[in-house]
C-alpha cells in the first residue's frame, strides 16, 4: 500500500513540475531548451545553428562588434576562444532543476557579461553537473544592464 501512495506522489509531482511553466517549450537532442516564444519586447526568436532548438537575440549586434560572430547553439568554449573570456559570469538554477527524473542540461543557467557588449545566456548543465553549455540567448547592451537577476 505504501508504494502505490508513493508512486501516486511521484505521478502527481511530475504532472505539476510540467503545468509550471506556461510557454512552449522545445528541446534538442541534446537537452538545451529555449521558449519559442520572446520573452522579452524587441527579442526575436533564431534557430540553433544546427536547427534543433530555438533560442533568443535581444537587441541588434553592431556589423563589426564580438557578437556578430555568435551563433546560438555554440559552446561556452567555442564562444570564448572566438572572441574571448567574458569579463563576469553569474550562475543560478532554473525551476527544471526541481522536475523529478529531469535528466536535461538546462537544470542550470550561465549568464556571461562582456563589457560595452551585452550579456550571453546559457544553458548551465545537468543536475548532475554534467552537459555543454550552450548558447541560448543574446542580449546586445552596450551600457549594461542585461542580467535578468
Amino acid at each position: 500500500m505504501a508504494i502505490k501512495t508513493i508512486m501516486a506522489s511521484l505521478a502527481v509531482l511530475t504532472m505539476l513540475a510540467g503545468c509550471a511553466s506556461q510557454q512552449e517549450v522545445r528541446t534538442s537532442t541534446s537537452g538545451a531548451t529555449a521558449s519559442a516564444t520572446p520573452s522579452e519586447p524587441g527579442a526575436r526568436v533564431v534557430k540553433s545553428r544546427d536547427g534543433s532548438f530555438e533560442g533568443e537575440m535581444i537587441g541588434t549586434p553592431a556589423p563589426n562588434s564580438r557578437f556578430a560572430k555568435l551563433q546560438i547553439g555554440m559552446t561556452m568554449r567555442e564562444v570564448s576562444s572566438l572572441i574571448g573570456a567574458p569579463d563576469d559570469m553569474i550562475r543560478h538554477e532554473t525551476g527544471k532543476r526541481w522536475i523529478p527524473f529531469y535528466f536535461g542540461n538546462d537544470a542550470q543557467r550561465l549568464q556571461v557579461i562582456y563589457k560595452n557588449e551585452g550579456c550571453l545566456t546559457y544553458t548551465g548543465g545537468n543536475v548532475f553537473g554534467g552537459g555543454d553549455n550552450e548558447l541560448i540567448r543574446v542580449t546586445v547592451a552596450p551600457k549594461g544592464g542585461c542580467l535578468d537577476t
